[in-house]
């Protein structure tokens, strides 16, 4: 019997259905990130925004970095993950 695969995970085995639609989880939260950050860069830079409110958006800023770092580390940093070592 031919196993039908699909991009989004419901066909197949359930290992790899968790392992494909925790890579898509993954990539739409990351791409959130980025995302945010793009919009926080454009308010900081290209919007006109008064002084008050300038402040927190640097603020913003700052924090968001921390969240860019991490979700970088998370997808370029070599690690060991368990989800990999399981068997079909």
């Amino acid at each position: 019997m031919k196993e039908h695969r699909s991009l989004f995970g419901g066909a197949g085995n359930a290992v790899e259905n968790r392992k494909l639609l925790n890579f898509w989880a993954r990539f739409i939260i990351s791409s959130a990130n980025g995302i945010t950050f793009l919009a926080i860069l454009y308010l900081l830079f290209f919007a006109e925004v008064k002084d008050s409110s300038r402040d927190l958006v640097n603020i913003l800023l700052g924090a968001y970095v921390a969240v860019l770092a991490k979700s970088t580390d998370y997808w370029f940093k070599d690690k060991r993950d368990p989800e990999h070592d399981e068997e079909n």
